[in-house]
């Protein structure tokens, strides 16, 4: 037997191991059926509760999930989500780049929007802008202190889907720039540098060298952001916005059954959720490529540790 087997064993040849060099492994097998006893017994109660349950009246959620109201105010929730995402991640880019520029004006700017929209709720955010016109009666273009060039009054500017839109908008803005100057910082300085000595310019850098590892970065975080605005959408209701949540309230307050159309939207909402799950799931396989941090369980050999005892 070589020193290497003796080392693991404990014991010698013709010798029998001693009982507290055994592996215990009950304890952790009984730990493993508790957990599956705990997990069933948890899927058994959600059944009953969810399933078997007749005060949820699955047959009202049934008639009502694919309903004209239903997929119109659906409809209206995912285009107010698109929308404001586009508009949002550009905002936050744009604000992003201000954070990181050189000039110290821009940086205290985009610092300040930062802060105000982070510090103001995204239902305040959405009701300010659809009263603005309380503060601007009108909405003009020209040069500070002369008359404009072209003036519009406000409130035919902001309409229940554009105050909703520049609402979101504004509040994923703040939030997404943080992100997007979260992901830049992580990269190191010296691939800049680098990139800038190979004569890269700096579209090249971003698109070529570092925008891959930014993207890679962001992802979970931007993808909560979006997950977010699903949900956020149901601010819209209160300035009247028809979308999903304001469909199911239109409804239950006719025909009393709150419970089923509040499921109805819960479900929507789980798809909507779902699908941005999957694109995320996809942007991390996608750029993610060479990172899997998987843990790989080495061995060394009874010839290794000899080698390594006749080198010593």
């Amino acid at each position: 037997m070589t020193t290497h087997e003796t080392l693991e064993t404990g014991t010698v040849a013709g010798e029998e191991p001693a009982p507290h060099s055994m592996p215990i492994r009950d304890p952790k097998r009984l730990a493993h059926w508790l957990s599956y006893a705990l997990g069933i017994t948890v899927l058994v109660l959600a059944f009953r509760f969810i399933v078997l349950n007749p005060h949820w009246d699955w047959p009202t959620i049934g008639s009502w999930l694919f309903s004209r109201r239903v997929v119109s105010g659906l409809l209206n929730t995912i285009l107010i989500t698109l929308v404001s995402t586009a508009v949002g991640l550009i905002v936050g880019l744009i604000v992003a780049a201000l954070r990181l520029s050189q000039f110290a004006v821009f940086r205290a700017m985009a610092a300040a929007y930062v802060w105000i929209i982070r510090a103001t709720p995204g239902l305040v955010l959405i009701l300010f802008v659809y009263f603005l016109a309380a503060l601007m009666p009108t909405l003009s273009l020209g040069l500070p202190f002369a008359d404009p060039f072209f003036e519009v009054p406000t409130n035919q500017v902001i309409s229940q889907f554009s105050a909703a839109v520049i609402g979101l908008s504004a509040y994923l803005g703040a939030y997404s720039a943080e992100i997007f100057r979260g992901g830049v910082l992580s990269v190191h300085q010296g691939q800049f540098e680098a990139s800038h000595s190979l004569g890269l310019s700096a579209w090249q850098t971003y698109t070529k060298v570092v925008g891959p590892q930014i993207i890679r970065v962001i992802t979970p975080s931007l993808a909560n952001e979006v997950v977010t605005m699903f949900k956020n959408t149901s601010l819209v209701s209160v300035i009247g916005y028809v979308e999903l949540l304001t469909t199911v309230q239109l409804v239950y307050s006719q025909n009393f059954k709150t419970i089923p159309m509040l499921t109805v939207a819960v479900i929507w909402y789980l798809v909507l959720t779902s699908l941005a799950m999957l694109g995320q799931s996809r942007l991390e396989k996608r750029f993610g490529r060479g990172f899997n941090r998987r843990v790989v369980k080495t061995t060394r050999t009874v010839d290794a540790v000899g080698q390594e005892e006749r080198h010593d």
